[in-house]
């Protein structure tokens, strides 16, 4: 049985559980590594929504940029996955398409917005997800599905054919079961070529800042302790830590409203106009929140754009005194449907958006307590995407890839 069919049946047999591919392609030709992609990426012949009721009639007519690549590479485009949305938020809990279930427990959001890419990957429904980032969207599907997960550099995987939430926030990364399958994902979403074979980072002597957010992210005691054992584990190995960092200029609760302010004015200007047309077609509170930022004064929108500017000059003055910055990924696990979504959720991820950082998520272990997946994230400096999938590769290494959830082998 060929890869494709292989994944075809396991779609057919768990997807009613999970609702994580929403539509399929029927195609079985392509040699490579199999893929579900994110529905704001566009994939010929399927629907292009972005997980919003308004554009379920919309057929897109060619590929994403991305989708291209992969195509041409050999990879087999399973069908388009589930997603919160427009983007605009963190639950993948779709009042038009459903919600999506993590694969770990039943009940319990896989994140978002990209959680049906987090789900498929986890339950092993596809090789490899797309997702798109804009505070991260991509890592904590993966850390919340106990997976791993890549944000690039800005500007280094192209966003055409790509519905944005914020065109200057928004990434295209993909989600996998390991990072050699990450590393061989980049090099063509990318186009640097033929990947030549996945060197693990040397960890003895790395100089690695550690941010814990201590005092201003409430970060939840089961994640706490499993990221200072996993930071036990990384000294062991060798590695300096430089404790307590925190990355110049970025602001907790300031930063959160200007990332949150530009996704929803920019978002709405994307929008705007099939909202007027078809207010129906959106959910009331995807409608009131780019409402909201339209409507802030001008002064104010201008001030987050600044805010944007100062972070990303400001890392480079944090990497002059470490190579990578280690962080959990989210300060809390995946909670159950019906909780509020933490405010806080995107505090470790968004840095690397505004900064235009490359950033993976990685798979650490399962909670002890709880069965439930733990996940940290290096972050390195701007344009060094190889260099900081090496070293996730090596922490790959200590932690162990991760495994499939109970009732998915």
């Amino acid at each position: 049985m060929s890869r494709a069919r292989s994944y075809r049946d396991r779609i057919a047999r768990y997807n009613e559980r999970l609702n994580a591919f929403i539509d399929e392609t029927d195609d079985v030709s392509g040699t490579g590594p199999c893929y579900g992609v994110k529905s704001n990426i566009a994939v010929k012949g399927l629907p292009h929504t972005a997980g919003i009721a308004a554009y379920r009639d919309v057929i897109a007519e060619s590929d994403a940029e991305v989708v291209s690549r992969l195509r041409g590479a050999g990879a087999t485009i399973l069908g388009t996955v589930n997603m919160h949305e427009g983007a605009l938020g963190a639950t993948t809990d779709n009042i038009a398409y459903g919600r999506t279930q993590n694969p770990w427990r039943e009940g319990y959001t896989p994140g978002g917005s990209s959680g049906g890419s987090g789900s498929a990957v986890a339950a092993g429904l596809c090789d490899v997800a797309l997702g798109s980032d804009t505070m991260g969207s991509v890592r904590i599907p993966a850390a919340y599905c106990g997976v791993q997960g890549h944000k690039p550099s800005t500007g280094i995987v192209p966003t055409d054919g790509v519905i944005a939430l914020s065109h200057l926030l928004d990434h295209v990364g993909p989600l996998a079961r390991d990072i050699e399958t990450l590393w061989q994902s980049m090099h063509v979403l990318a186009a640097w070529g033929n990947a030549p074979a996945m060197v693990p980072a040397k960890l003895e002597g790395l100089r690695l800042g550690i941010w814990t957010g201590e005092g201003d992210v409430d970060v939840t005691a089961p994640v706490a302790a499993a990221f200072q054992d996993a930071m036990g584990q990384i000294s062991d190995a060798g590695a300096t830590l430089t404790r307590d960092v925190s990355p110049p200029v970025y602001a907790y609760g300031k930063s959160r409203r200007a990332g949150l302010l530009i996704s929803e004015v920019e978002g709405h200007g994307v929008h705007a106009d099939e909202m007027a047309a078809n207010p129906e077609g959106f959910s009331e509170e995807f409608r009131k929140l780019l409402d909201w930022g339209v409507h802030r004064p001008q002064e104010e929108v201008q001030a987050a754009y600044a805010h944007i500017r100062d972070v990303r000059t400001g890392a480079e003055d944090l990497f002059a005194e470490v190579d990578f910055v280690i962080a959990p990924t989210a300060p809390q696990q995946a909670f159950a449907f019906g909780q509020p979504a933490p405010a806080n959720q995107a505090d470790f991820t968004a840095w690397a958006d505004f900064a235009a950082l490359p950033a993976t998520a990685i798979f650490t272990g399962l909670d002890g307590g709880n069965g439930l997946p733990h996940s940290i994230q290096v972050i390195g400096p701007e344009g060094r995407d190889r260099e900081t999938l090496s070293v996730a590769a090596a922490l790959e290494g200590l932690f162990g890839k991760p495994p499939m959830p109970p009732g998915f082998d």
